[in-house]
């Protein structure tokens, strides 16, 4: 990429980079000039993305639960840019079903990947944050961190885990006095990514949502993080929405989060129990964007 690209010169390191959010974050800042670091499971689709970001893309194939890989991918993205700039935790799993019906194995998989993942990722880069005295640490969480989700307890509660990790690491950094450090959280609505196609699905129906953001909205945000860091943010009418009457009318917001979710779950067609790729990855859903906005998820249409 051209050294006058609005971003020339900024190191990303991206996780989950092998489709949704972090493939779509990955494109637009190899646009615009960065040098990106792609980390995911599937090694053919990273290195597809690496060849057509250009000369300035790595990728790294990571497991994000594992600290090895991790330390291994801060230190191939050292080596190959001589820092980072920046570093965007958003690879993460969910779980949808009946917590006593869902295997232990996977509860337990779940808070591997999506907590105990952005707990190494963060340690990693604001250590070397510290070393270099700047940097921005994004960390990708959602709504749900704020609202109780019936059917997806540990997806809620590894979400929140993530609010909770972010927003204390912020206020821990400012105590410090690094004011050129900063650690962000998101908080999107349920948006169409390939999400669904990879969660664990115990609830014996296809995973339809709706309504969905589209996942460009997202990708914008996150990326504007980089230039406007802010400790928290809520993406979209709809989560403000959810925010603020959860905040009002606690109780009945839990109720019609909980009453919604099953009336989709019912009107959806049945499928086999599957712990999608929390183990294993599964070699569909490769694109940002996936289906949800095409399958006829709500029985009112």
């Amino acid at each position: 990429m051209a050294s006058k690209a609005p971003r020339g010169g900024l190191t990303v390191v991206v996780t989950g980079a092998s489709s949704g959010f972090g493939k779509g974050i990955a494109q637009k800042l190899a646009k615009e000039g960065a040098n990106v670091v792609l980390a995911a499971r599937r090694t053919a689709l990273l290195e597809n993305l690496a060849a057509e970001c250009g000369p300035n893309a790595l990728a790294v194939t990571t497991d994000i639960s594992r600290e090895e890989d991790m330390v291994r991918l801060y230190e191939l993205a050292v080596a190959k840019f001589g820092k980072v700039d920046v570093w965007i935790n958003n690879a993460g799993l969910g779980i949808v079903g009946s917590f006593t019906e869902t295997p232990i194995a996977d509860l337990v998989r779940l808070v591997e990947i999506n907590m105990l993942g952005t707990m190494y990722g963060s340690h990693l880069a604001l250590r070397h944050f510290k070393e270099q005295g700047r940097g921005t640490l994004i960390n990708m969480s959602s709504f749900v961190s704020k609202v109780p989700m019936p059917f997806g307890a540990i997806y809620t509660a590894t979400k929140a885990g993530i609010t909770s990790l972010s927003r204390g690491l912020h206020q821990e950094l400012k105590l410090e006095g690094w004011n050129n450090i900063h650690v962000c959280v998101v908080h999107p609505w349920v948006t169409d990514t390939p999400w669904t196609l990879h969660c664990g699905n115990y609830s014996g129906r296809e995973l339809r949502f709706w309504p969905v953001d589209k996942p460009g909205t997202v990708i914008n945000v996150v990326t504007e993080l980089i230039d406007q860091p802010q400790e928290s943010i809520d993406i979209g009418f709809k989560v403000q929405g959810s925010l603020i009457s959860s905040k009002v009318l606690p109780s009945f917001v839990g109720k019609m989060t909980g009453a919604s979710l099953a009336l989709m779950l019912r009107a959806a067609p049945e499928t086999p129990a599957t712990s999608g790729s929390l183990h294993k990855p599964k070699p569909e859903g490769t694109e940002v964007t996936g289906d949800l906005r095409l399958k006829p998820s709500d029985p009112d249409n």
